[in-house]
């Protein structure tokens, strides 16, 4: 009689690491395809180190490149407490109703229930509720100009709290794929970043097929995990819109033998999302709340582009499930060893 086999729970802890803080990318490479590229065959448990703009050479004809087309918008905001002025900084998380937004305040002891918030234009906004998150809910009043054009204006790229320095104005294109299309996201889907226009052709005439998710990168996809037992931890939902026609170049690749090719853990989470069996998603749209961590099996992902996260993240626990942590973990390792770059303005890496 065989034995079972009972999985350990995977608890936070065993997704630390040391990241030593020089490896931090504080900035983004001058040219977004020149960073390294760290390429991890799961079959031979190999790693090489490459350049970004190697990547077509991994991709075969007839596979389906697949990438997050979100947008970033200019979420951070500064805001004076009307009676007692106050400097609260505010991160627009989503629009909850017109001219309504949940917000993150900081510090959140002088933006309380009641209070007016004074923003630059004219813009008011009013704390009328408090979230389950710990966050605000605000009814802005923007008599004087339209609120887009507000951001626009007077709002900052919402880097991440480990860039430690003020965005700057180059950050708008930066911290910004080149082919984002559909506005809402408050964080950039980073492995996305290192593509050029050119590469993207390049993969194109490889006969490698193109096509794009919407996945509104939100605070769910940067939430801490703190329950040591991760299967307690509960994502923030994200919008994600999956087309019929990227769901039939999607099945039509794998009918054909070709390969589903995710750019970045945001996308892999809408098309495990979709899934509907091993290979085969369908379109629609809506609201996810799917966290991945080992064991987890893949349905609509061979291979996968991505950053190098923060450790104890759900980024890296997905990454883990995708190419097995201890594997995944010696090249971590690796990539302090040789100097590569970590987080959002990082390097990449290609697992297949």
């Amino acid at each position: 009689m065989d034995t079972p086999i009972h999985h350990k729970t995977p608890q936070l802890s065993d997704f630390d690491l040391q990241i030593p803080d020089r490896l931090i990318a504080q900035f983004p490479n001058p040219e977004r395809d020149q960073c390294r590229l760290m390429v991890l065959d799961r079959n031979d448990h190999s790693i090489a180190n490459r350049h970004f703009y190697q990547l077509p050479e991994f991709l075969d004809e007839g596979d389906v490149l697949v990438l997050n087309d979100t947008r970033v918008f200019p979420a951070r905001l500064f805001a004076t407490r009307e009676k007692t002025g106050a400097q609260i900084e505010v991160l627009l998380l989503q629009e909850t109703g017109p001219d309504q937004w949940e917000v993150l305040v900081k510090p959140g002891r002088k933006a309380r229930v009641g209070g007016r918030l004074a923003f630059e234009g004219g813009v008011t906004g009013d704390i009328i509720a408090t979230t389950a998150s710990g966050g605000r809910l605000v009814r802005f009043t923007h008599d004087h100009l339209p609120f887009e054009q507000f951001l626009e204006q007077h709002g900052k790229s919402p880097l991440p709290p480990y860039i430690r320095r003020e965005p700057e104005p180059q950050d708008r294109q930066t911290y910004q794929t080149v082919y984002a299309r559909h506005r809402g996201a408050v964080a950039a889907p980073t492995a996305g970043l290192h593509f050029t226009e050119a590469l993207l052709e390049t993969v194109a005439s490889r006969g490698v097929s193109v096509t794009y998710i919407t996945l509104h990168v939100g605070l769910g996809t940067f939430r801490p995990v703190q329950e040591e037992d991760i299967t307690r931890h509960q994502m923030d939902a994200e919008y994600y819109h999956v087309s019929a026609e990227t769901a039939n170049t999607i099945n039509d690749t794998v009918a054909g033998g070709g390969r589903i090719v995710a750019v970045g853990t945001t996308t892999a989470r809408a098309l495990e999302t979709v899934a509907i069996g091993p290979g085969k998603i369908s379109n629609g749209s809506g609201w996810t709340e799917k966290f991945i961590y080992p064991p987890y099996t893949f349905l609509a992902v061979d291979a996968l582009i991505t950053n190098f996260h923060q450790p104890k993240s759900s980024l890296i626990m997905l990454v883990s499930a995708f190419a097995g942590k201890p594997f995944l973990f010696e090249a971590y390792q690796k990539a302090v060893q040789d100097g590569y770059r970590f987080y959002s303005y990082g390097d990449a890496m290609l697992i297949l």
